[in-house]
């Protein structure tokens, strides 16, 4: 169902309304490159063979950790046009000391939340978004690691950007856990076949 915000049109989010996004959990992540670009590289033979683009979101990725101390990650991988995910938020043994480390930029760039997106000519829309925005969040911490990659990237493709939104799942099960775990590891060899 669509809403409008300013007198436009947007999508409604997909998120889970009672689900608060900062609690432990598994989720599996997804984000694509605007208009399915094939900025991260290519697949070849089963394999992905990175672009010094892809190995900016492979490395950016990786370091979540070090950003988010109650982060830890499991499966990735870097497809030609999107990425995919394990994204696990465990901040029962942190004693709510989950908050990210300051980095040079905490401003919103893009984010599934709020849906503002870089150089927006509201900035009203962006107070409020910044607003409802809590510290240790799932969309906080895709939004740093979406941030993170624009900037390092349009170094070397001034044309990258992502979809304003990004997919996730909350993974409440071992077997769908387990699942998805599959699924990450055979992207690339099912790579065209969906």
């Amino acid at each position: 169902m669509s809403d409008k915000f300013l007198n436009k049109y947007r999508t409604s989010s997909l998120r889970l309304q009672k689900w608060d996004y900062g609690w432990d959990g598994k989720y599996f992540i997804t984000i694509c490159t605007k208009h399915r670009t094939y900025f991260f590289g290519d697949i070849v033979q089963g394999r992905m063979i990175l672009s010094e683009t892809g190995r900016l979101a492979s490395k950016l990725w990786i370091e979540i950790p070090q950003h988010f101390s109650f982060v830890k990650l499991d499966e990735f991988v870097i497809m030609p046009d999107h990425m995919h995910g394990i994204v696990i938020i465990d901040k029962k043994d942190k004693l709510n000391k989950q908050e990210p480390v300051e980095t040079e930029m905490q401003e919103p760039v893009e984010t599934s939340d709020s849906g503002v997106s870089t150089g927006s000519e509201y900035p009203e829309q962006i107070a409020a978004a910044m607003e409802k925005w809590k510290p240790g969040t799932l969309g906080v911490i895709i939004n740093q690691y979406k941030r993170a990659v624009t900037i390092n990237a349009r170094k070397v493709n001034p044309e990258f950007a992502w979809q304003s939104r990004y997919y996730e799942h909350i993974i409440r099960t071992y077997q769908s856990f387990e699942r998805i775990k599959r699924y990450i590891n055979l992207n690339t060899v099912n790579w065209k076949k969906e």
